[in-house]
């Protein structure tokens, strides 16, 4: 019984790795590109990178890349894979998924497992912890940190509560064939997190407004127009509204979700630079 993990250097596959091996159980760990000899190489992106990936393999956890989806659901039925859990994302659960680039790319690998014949699993978080690590550089600095909707809510949800969810989905066959929505055990504002990242820190932490213009040329170097529209729309939709919170992790993993404030403890130093 082997777990192939695709991207192995992921914070989610990282933290699942660990629980599947704390387990006794066989693990394939498989990046785009394996920095060591115990990563095997399976590009998403490159379905010639498949089938070696998948041999033996009785199941996987699958990041959500639409480009070879389809391919990727053959070569796992092909392999005798028995189940798949797919990370993808609440996004795919907006108004009109198929025209938001948010939702999309999920949902071209929703679709592709859903018409296999393999068993799967999908994953549907929120957003992660770890996306405030966006913010490091100007904790790090002391410069404000700039925001088109600092009122609006996320519902951070712990990387490590991910890969719990995984894990346990996994190793009982009985909770899997069903779509989960994953949330963190709060809904906060942006205000909220930067409130804890200060008190963590020590660091008064400004905050600058600013507008979705400014926003999108800040960040054109890192997404695409299109890609920052949406997620500016998806913004706005939470600007002063809190997030409906799911009760999953605790179900599935009898752990409650853990924090923001933990993640931010954990990752205090990120925030500090390297004399913290």
């Amino acid at each position: 019984m082997t777990t192939l993990v695709t991207g192995a250097r992921g914070a989610v596959a990282t933290a699942l790795i660990g629980l599947l091996r704390e387990q006794g159980l066989s693990v394939r760990p498989a990046s785009k590109a394996p920095a060591d000899p115990s990563v095997v190489r399976c590009d998403l992106g490159d379905p010639s990178t498949f089938d070696r990936a998948l041999a033996g393999v009785t199941s996987v956890f699958l990041y959500a890349e639409p480009s070879h989806a389809q391919e990727f659901a053959a070569a796992a039925e092909a392999a005798g894979v028995e189940h798949v859990v797919l990370l993808s994302s609440a996004a795919v659960l907006m108004p009109d998924p198929d025209s938001n680039p948010l939702a999309a790319t999920h949902l071209v690998p929703e679709r592709a497992l859903a018409a296999s014949p393999v068993p799967s699993t999908v994953l549907r978080p929120g957003t992660f912890c770890g996306n405030a690590m966006a913010w490091s550089w100007a904790v790090k600095s002391g410069t404000p940190i700039n925001l088109p909707y600092p009122h609006a809510h996320v519902d951070a949800i712990h990387e490590a509560d991910i890969a719990a969810v995984a894990a346990a989905v996994l190793a009982d066959p009985a909770l899997g064939g069903r779509a989960y929505t994953l949330t963190g055990p709060q809904s906060l504002t942006f205000t909220d997190q930067i409130e804890i990242l200060s008190r963590v820190t020590g660091r008064d932490i400004a905050i600058r407004p600013v507008t979705r213009q400014e926003w999108t040329a800040e960040m054109a170097q890192y997404m695409n127009a299109a890609f920052a529209d949406a997620l500016l729309d998806y913004w706005q939709s939470c600007d002063g509204r809190p997030i409906e919170l799911t009760p999953v992790v605790e179900e599935l993993t009898g752990t409650p979700a853990r924090t923001f404030a933990s993640w931010a403890e954990e990752n205090r130093a990120a925030f500090l630079g390297r004399h913290a």
